[in-house]
C-alpha cells in the first residue's frame, strides 16, 4: 500500500504480495518476506525492558481520581515474581487458571503479568457477567469450562454474589478491597518469596498458554479462545512491521477499552509491553457523564498511538473541534489514529482527518483493520490514506489470506503463527473452526477496494453468520433478540428482521401476523407501539433493546433466499434486500414505531 506524500513512508510498511488463483475462484494472498526475529514469550519482554529501562513507567492509573499512580518496569517484574510465586503456592497452574472478574486496574495488570511470568493461564471476563447479570448464567458457563483455581474480584463486597455463584471446593477468592471472610488479600500476594517464580519462569515457552479470552462469535455460546505466548508475540512482531514508528519512539497510550476483549487486552496492552512503552489506564468511557474523564486524560497525556471504538471517536471529534488546546496536545506526538469494533460514520472520519491537518499541517493517518479473538487479533491493516472510512487493509506479514467464494461473497480465512490453536476443552468446535487446509474460518466476507488490485485492501462485506455489532462494538445476538421481540408482540408478529449494524440502537422490520393485518391501521399502530415499548423496557442493554420498528410491506421471497428451507427468515438476505426500508426506519416518518 503506497502512502500519501504527507506521511513518512518509513513509519509504515510498504508490502508486496504473492498471489495464487485457483480454478474454483479461491484466491490465496500473502506478503513477501518473513517476520523479523522476536522474543518467544511475554516474560522475555518484561525482563528485557526491566533490565533496559527499569525506571520507565509501564502502567499508570489515577489514584482515587487524583494523581497518577505509576508502576515502573522494574517494579512490575518484582511484583510479578512475588505474585506469581503466591499464585503457585495457592495451587494454580496450567490446569488451574486464574479467573479475573474485575475491570482494568493496576492490580489486574500485575496479576496478568504474574501469570504469564510463571506460566499460569488467566481469563479476564466482562464485569457485567458478575455485576449486571441476575442469574450469573454466563459466569457459571465460563467457570464450568475453565475450572479455575482462584478468582480475582477487586471489591469483595461488590462481587460477593458472583463469587458465591461459582464457589467450589478449593477455589480461592482474592480481593483487593473489602476483603470478604475466607478470601485472600491482594496485598498479601506481594509478600511472597519470589524464588519459586524464578524456577517456574525457566519452564515458560512460546507454547505456554498466556490466557483464555471468551467469545460467543456467531453462535452465541461461549468459547474459551486459547492465547499462547507464541501467537501473541508473533502478532506483536507483525504490528511492529506494520507500524514501524513504534520502534523509534516507545508508545504512549491512554485507553479505556476492557482487557477482557482482545483489542485492548492483547493488541493495545502488549503493544505497550513489547515496545517498552507506557499505558495510562483511562477510567473514562465514551458515554455521557464519563467522557469528561477521557478528555481530562487526553489534555494531559500526548499519545503516540490512539485506539477507540467509533462512538468514542465521534465524541472526541466534537471535542477536538471545540478545544484547540486539547487538539494541540492530542496530535503533538500522535503517529496514527485507529478504530475498530464497528464501522465509522463518514462525518466522523472527515472531522478527525480535518482536525489532524488543522493541528499539525499534515495528514495524520486514520485507519482500521480486521481481526478476531482467534487471530490475537491483528490480521489485516490499512496504512494508506483513504478518502472514505472502511478499508480494513491487507493481510499482515506472516499471515496467509485465503478468499473462498461463498454465496456471491468472498469468505476470508487465515493461516499463520498468530492464529489460535483452538478452543479450550472444545475439540469439536476447534475442528469446525478450521478448513481442510488448516485455515481459520474468520466468518467475515471481504470485498476488494479494487477488484483488479487486491493490494489496495478490502472492505468488510458482512458476517457469514447473521450476528452483527452496534457502533459501540457490542455484539448483537440476533436470534435471541428476534425471539424475544416476537414473543413480546404476543401473536401480532410472525417474525422480525433485526437491524442496526454500525448504528447506536437496534431496529426491527416486522412480518405481521394475520391477526394484526385484520386490525384497523390506527388501532394496529397503537397496539404495536405499546408492545414495542414494553419489550424495550424489559430489555437489559443496547444489544437487546429494539427501539424502533416498521412493518414489512411485502412477503419475504424464497427465491431471493429470504426464507430458508426450514421456513425461517434469512436475516442477512432480508437486511441486504431491504436497505431502503432500513434507511426509512432510522430516518423516521410514517409508519415508524419508536420508543
Amino acid at each position: 500500500m503506497k502512502h500519501d506524500n504527507n506521511l513518512n513512508s518509513m513509519d509504515f510498511w510498504q508490502p508486496e504480495f504473492d498471489f495464487l488463483r485457483r480454478d474454483d475462484g479461491t484466491i490465496i494472498m500473502r506478503q513477501k518476506g518473513e517476520l523479523d526475529d522476536y522474543l518467544p514469550t511475554l516474560a522475555d519482554y518484561l525482563d528485557n525492558w526491566a533490565n533496559a529501562v527499569p525506571e520507565r513507567t509501564w502502567m499508570a492509573r489515577r489514584h482515587d481520581g487524583g494523581e497518577w499512580q505509576r508502576i515502573t518496569y522494574a517494579e512490575a517484574r518484582d511484583k510479578a515474581r512475588a505474585i506469581g510465586a503466591a499464585l503457585l503456592e495457592l495451587g494454580l497452574g496450567p490446569d488451574r487458571p486464574l479467573l479475573i472478574l474485575s475491570e482494568n486496574s493496576l492490580e489486574h495488570a500485575l496479576l496478568g503479568a504474574a501469570c504469564f511470568y510463571v506460566g499460569v493461564p488467566y481469563a479476564p471476563v466482562s464485569p457485567a457477567y458478575s455485576l449486571v447479570s441476575q442469574d450469573h448464567a454466563k459466569l457459571k458457563g465460563v467457570a464450568e469450562i475453565l475450572a479455575p483455581g482462584a478468582i480475582y474480584a477487586d471489591d469483595g463486597a461488590a462481587f460477593d454474589l458472583a463469587c458465591d455463584a461459582i464457589a467450589d471446593e478449593g477455589r480461592v477468592v482474592i480481593n483487593q478491597r473489602n476483603v470478604v471472610d475466607g478470601a485472600v488479600s491482594f496485598d498479601s500476594l506481594l509478600e511472597a518469596d519470589p524464588a519459586p517464580a524464578d524456577l517456574a519462569r525457566a519452564a515458560v515457552s512460546s507454547e505456554t498458554v498466556v490466557k483464555y479470552l471468551f467469545t460467543s462469535g456467531s453462535t452465541g455460546s461461549p468459547k474459551a479462545v486459547i492465547n499462547t505466548n507464541g501467537m501473541i508475540c508473533a502478532m506483536q512482531a507483525s504490528v511492529r512491521d506494520c507500524y514501524r514508528f513504534l520502534t523509534v519512539q516507545p508508545p504512549v497510550i491512554v485507553n479505556w477499552a476492557p482487557w477482557n476483549h482482545t483489542a485492548a487486552g492483547n493488541k493495545v496492552s502488549y503493544l505497550v509491553l513489547t515496545n517498552g512503552g507506557t499505558y495510562y489506564i483511562d477510567d473514562g468511557r465514551p458515554v455521557p457523564g464519563k467522557f469528561d474523564e477521557t478528555l481530562r486524560n487526553l489534555r494531559e497525556i500526548s499519545c503516540t498511538w490512539h485506539f477507540d471504538v467509533p462512538v468514542g471517536w465521534d465524541m472526541l471529534a466534537h471535542a477536538l473541534e471545540e478545544d484547540e488546546t486539547l487538539a494541540r496536545t492530542f496530535f503533538a506526538k500522535l503517529g496514527m489514529m485507529f478504530y475498530a469494533g464497528a464501522g465509522m460514520a463518514q462525518h466522523t472520519w472527515d472531522s478527525l482527518r480535518e482536525a489532524g491537518r488543522r493541528a499539525t499541517g499534515r495528514e495524520v493517518l486514520l485507519a482500521t483493520g480486521l481481526g478476531a479473538t482467534e487471530t490475537a487479533p491483528f490480521a489485516l491493516a490499512c496504512t494508506e490514506v483513504q478518502k472514505r472510512a472502511g478499508n480494513v487493509g491487507v493481510p499482515a506479514l506472516g499471515l496467509t489470506l485465503k478468499l473462498v467464494p461463498n454465496g456471491g461473497k468472498l469468505e476470508a480465512r487465515l493461516k499463520g503463527p498468530t492464529i489460535t490453536p483452538g478452543y479450550y476443552r472444545d475439540p469439536t468446535t476447534t475442528a469446525e473452526a478450521f478448513d481442510e487446509e488448516g485455515f481459520y474460518r474468520l466468518g467475515d466476507a471481504l470485498r476488494p477496494a479494487d477488484p483488479e488490485d487486491f493490494s489496495k485492501g478490502f472492505f468488510f462485506d458482512g458476517r457469514i453468520a447473521e450476528n452483527f455489532k452496534l457502533n459501540t462494538g457490542t455484539w448483537v445476538a440476533v436470534g435471541a433478540v428476534r425471539a424475544g421481540l416476537v414473543d413480546a408482540m404476543a401473536g401480532l408478529v410472525k417474525d422480525a428482521v433485526i437491524v442496526g449494524e454500525n448504528a447506536s440502537e437496534l431496529g426491527a422490520l416486522l412480518l405481521l401476523h394475520d391477526k394484526a393485518l385484520a386490525m384497523a391501521p390506527e388501532e394496529r399502530q397503537e397496539v404495536l407501539q405499546d408492545r414495542l415499548a414494553a419489550a424495550a423496557k424489559a430489555s437489559t442493554g443496547s444489544a437487546s433493546r429494539v427501539t424502533r420498528a416498521l412493518a414489512l410491506s411485502e412477503e419475504p421471497s424464497f427465491d431471493r433466499g429470504e426464507i430458508t428451507e426450514k421456513g425461517s427468515l434469512n436475516q442477512r438476505a432480508m437486511r441486504d434486500h431491504n436497505a431502503a426500508l432500513i434507511r426509512q426506519l432510522y430516518q423516521g416518518g410514517e409508519g415508524v414505531l419508536t420508543v
